[in-house]
């Protein structure tokens, strides 16, 4: 799943702003997409999961990895952005951005030692940096090892894009 190319040394894991503990209702740990309902900062992305048709895979067995951006991160899209990849003739398009943002498998901040890439649910690698900050592609994980039942959530600061 991962192919490291290591690049730098240590672990990742003192590197990441915040850990929070997994969400629980009723005793139980919630699903990746109630946990980003919940948190209420990802209204954005999860009006683009439902509709892009993918609620039901990432409320899934999984396990996933889901570099979650925030609201801020697709409002600092052009102007225009989301509004168009919601746009039922772009579903595919939507698919693609949102699949590109989840990793099979559960890939927590301690799996990350030194630079690497990931292959993504879309098909294309995502690189993972750890100078100055952990970076996926560019974008700044500012939380990390968000636990839900089905797989991890890290909030990232910007949106990703499959090339």
């Amino acid at each position: 799943m991962l192919r490291r190319t290591l690049l730098a040394t240590g672990t990742a894991a003192g590197l990441f702003a915040a850990t929070l503990s997994p969400a629980f209702a009723g005793g139980h740990a919630k699903d990746i997409v109630d946990t980003a309902v919940e948190a209420g900062s990802f209204t954005t992305l999860v009006a683009a999961v439902e509709a892009a048709g993918l609620v039901e895979t990432l409320k899934g067995e999984g396990p996933f990895t889901v570099f979650a951006p925030t609201d801020e991160a697709f409002a600092a899209l052009p102007e225009g952005t989301v509004e168009t990849l919601l746009l039922p003739e772009n579903k595919d398009q939507l698919i693609a951005v949102l699949t590109y943002h989840v990793l099979p498998g559960k890939v927590m901040s301690s799996d990350i030692t030194g630079d690497m890439s990931a292959t993504t649910v879309q098909g294309s690698d995502v690189d993972i940096t750890t100078m100055d900050g952990v970076k996926v592609d560019g974008a700044t994980v500012v939380t990390a090892d968000i636990e839900a039942d089905n797989g991890v959530i890290h909030v990232i600061d910007a949106v990703i894009l499959p090339e």
